[in-house]
């Protein structure tokens, strides 16, 4: 009950406070490239239920049809102002929205596609019994997966059998001890990972 008061009090004071900022980012994606503001994409939530969750457009339009995972910071599928809004988590600001809407959190498991989750053993499905964040330790932990991937013949591989196994161990961890000090220690290490 605190936790979604908490985000519900938060997610309306951030979209409010950073208005100003989403409309200049839209408009410059629109400016750039042709085609939505966002990028709604299936993911899956709380007790497996499927979701759309909100992010800024940072790809050309059908990009996702040649692969789920980005490649580096030179993926030629990103745009100009993909690059940026990436390098600087801004193409997640938009969930907030699905904070609002009560089908993420502020922290929380990352949510995945359905198609990575059906690698998930019976044990790491119990990551699914909580709602999914824009942020957790994972997130920290992995903030330049984009690099990791394009250094490999096989990203798929790469991921599936060591990136995802270290992230849900994380996501674990979390569900363990789950607390709104914990996750304001996540909120906190988060900003200071983009900082830096």
């Amino acid at each position: 009950m605190i936790k979604r008061v908490f985000d519900l009090f938060f997610s309306l004071l951030g979209l409010a406070i950073l208005l100003p900022i989403l409309v200049v980012i839209a408009v410059l994606i629109q400016i750039e490239s042709k085609g939505s503001i966002f990028y709604r994409q299936t993911r899956v939530g709380k007790n497996s239920q499927d979701f759309k969750i909100f992010k800024f457009r940072t790809m050309f339009v059908g990009s996702d049809k040649k692969g789920l995972l980005t490649l580096g910071d030179n993926d030629s599928r990103v745009t100009k102002v993909g690059y940026f809004l990436r390098k600087y988590k801004l193409d997640e600001m938009p969930q907030l929205i699905n904070v609002l809407q009560g089908s993420m959190s502020f922290v929380g498991p990352r949510p995945e596609v359905r198609k990575y989750v059906d690698y998930y053993s019976k044990d790491d499905l119990q990551i699914l019994q909580v709602k999914p964040g824009i942020t957790d330790y994972a997130s920290i932990a992995f903030r330049d997966e984009a690099e990791l991937l394009k250094d490999t013949d096989n990203p798929e591989k790469l991921y599936i059998e060591d990136i995802m196994p270290k992230k849900i161990a994380l996501n674990k961890k979390y569900i363990a001890n789950p607390s709104v000090f914990t996750d304001v220690k996540i909120i906190l290490k988060t900003f200071q990972t983009i900082l830096k």
